[in-house]
């Protein structure tokens, strides 16, 4: 198993490097785009559509939205704004798992939450290409994302006592939760001191770094939510040794729509 993981890693590692960091343009677009379809793909069966066809009509569903959203580009705003208040109420829905399922257990529901999980994480990355430091914008979200993620694995190894989520994760704890917070923050706080931050940058970036952390480990819990409820491991075999797309996606679907807002909220991509 490690080794099929590390062999999948290796294949994929350049061509996401490649796809975020070397594309502009409709080229980035399509790239992400595809990537969303996939998860879209798999998305359907989590919601309870295990027919080839309905799963390939709801990708091509995500797929004609995001077109959509490509030709209407004032929209990108109120996506995103949308994409900050579904991840609010998504975590409503993962502390109150089981009880919670009663009001998204339809499967036409669960399609429609894939929408607002989705098509949101692709406009941030469209947007955040068209500011100012993109390629460093996408880095910072997914530094933020993946620091937290090993601060988490450690931390929790080493103190974990106390259940996150133990209903929706029984493996995630309060103390992984806080060791990789603690390191987003740190990092956070180093690339202050090397940029030489004002304090009030400062003050303003700390909070929104821990927020982007907080609900990355939502946008996790959710997948984990959904496919408990759906009764299945992981969300596909797409990935050999790492299971489907959503899987690796799952924390960046919330933080990238939720970083982009907040960057959005202080300024950063105003003319």
């Amino acid at each position: 198993m490690l080794k099929q993981r590390i062999i999948t890693a290796l294949v994929l590692l350049p061509i996401a490097l490649g796809g975020f960091f070397l594309l502009d343009g409709a080229a980035f677009a399509l790239f992400i785009g595809l990537v969303v379809s996939l998860g879209a793909w798999e998305w359907a069966r989590l919601a309870g559509y295990g027919e080839q066809s309905a799963r390939i009509a709801y990708a091509g569903l995500v797929a004609a939205l995001l077109l959509l959203l490509s030709w209407l580009p004032q929209l990108a705003g109120g996506v995103l704004v949308l994409a900050l208040l579904w991840w609010l109420l998504a975590t409503v829905m993962v502390l109150t798992y089981p009880d919670s399922a009663s009001s998204w257990g339809g499967r036409w529901r669960r399609l429609l939450i894939g929408l607002l999980i989705l098509v949101p994480a692709w406009q941030g990355l469209v947007v955040l290409k068209q500011w100012p430091l993109a390629n460093w914008l996408i880095v910072a979200v997914m530094v933020l994302v993946w620091a937290a993620d090993i601060g988490a694995y450690f931390s929790g190894k080493a103190f974990g006592k106390r259940k996150l989520a133990p209903r929706v994760s029984p493996g995630k704890s309060w103390e992984g939760f806080y060791g990789g917070l603690a390191l987003s923050l740190a990092i956070t706080f180093a690339v202050a001191l090397y940029r030489d931050w004002t304090v009030r940058e400062l003050l303003l970036a700390l909070p929104c770094a821990a927020l982007v952390v907080a609900l990355s480990v939502v946008g996790d819990l959710t997948e984990s939510m959904f496919k408990r409820q759906s009764g299945l491991k992981d969300s596909s075999n797409l990935l050999p040794g790492h299971g489907g797309v959503l899987d690796r996606i799952d924390s960046l679907t919330a933080a990238i729509p939720v970083f982009t807002v907040l960057l959005w909220a202080t300024g950063w991509g105003a003319p």
